[in-house]
């Protein structure tokens, strides 16, 4: 079976999500983690993000040496991409980088490398195979359109921007990260821009998932009518 949990950043995927998965006795892929392993190999390698920002098609030739540099690193990261997700473990080149690929450094970056044609191809073609005859949810922002879209149960979660910018805050400053809410603030925005606007899998709603409002819900709750949902779509 499989659970897709789809939305904006900060609404509580990656929690919810984890916390089912664990309750239900299903296994839990964080997508959006794996779009932060290719991030971070990107920074790793000194790819230049401002330039990055402007290319969506690995195979498009801009006639620019610039851009075609960059391109052809890109396409090296993904030919010779090397990640593993081991008990909710994010692992690159062997090495583990769970908490490096939630530094703010990444965040900032992500979308621009999330919305190029190849790596979505590369990163859908990856969840698929790792849920392979297995009961798993997903969170991620095409799982329930792109990915899945014949999956059971689709959910899709929303939560009013700057509350999604407070959660993100209070993670980042536990682990004593240097950032400011407004900074948060305007990252998420500037995410959700790129995310829904993007031309491979934009982030919308699919038609048939339940939209549940996480602004003023406490985790419990979520989970809840999640699991609610869950029983009548077992009927």
């Amino acid at each position: 079976m499989i659970i897709a949990i789809d939305g904006p950043a900060g609404s509580g995927k990656s929690t919810i999500a984890k916390e089912l998965a664990n309750e239900l006795d299903f296994v839990y892929l964080d997508t959006g983690a794996m779009y932060r392993l290719v991030t971070l190999k990107a920074l790793n390698e000194k790819i230049s993000f401002d330039s990055l920002k402007n290319i969506v098609d690995l195979s498009e030739n801009k006639n620019n040496n610039s851009d075609f540099e960059i391109i052809q690193n890109m396409k090296k990261i993904l030919e010779n991409l090397n990640i593993d997700i081991k008990k909710n473990r994010f692992f690159l080149d062997e090495i583990d980088v769970s908490d490096e690929i939630r530094k703010p450094v990444v965040s900032e970056n992500v979308s621009n490398v999330a919305k190029i044609k190849q790596v979505r191809e590369k990163l859908v073609g990856l969840q698929r195979k790792f849920s392979k005859s297995k009961n798993v949810i997903l969170d991620g922002r095409d799982i329930g359109t792109v990915v899945f879209p014949n999956a059971e149960l689709k959910i899709f979660l929303v939560a009013d921007a700057m509350e999604r910018a407070k959660r993100r805050y209070k993670e980042l400053i536990l682990k004593n990260e240097d950032i400011t809410l407004d900074e948060i603030y305007k990252n998420i925005l500037e995410r959700d821009k790129i995310d829904s606007t993007r031309k491979e899998s934009p982030l919308v709603k699919a038609q048939d998932a339940f939209e549940i409002d996480t602004t003023f819900k406490t985790i419990e709750e979520v989970k809840d009518d999640i699991k609610s949902l869950l029983r009548k779509s077992a009927k």
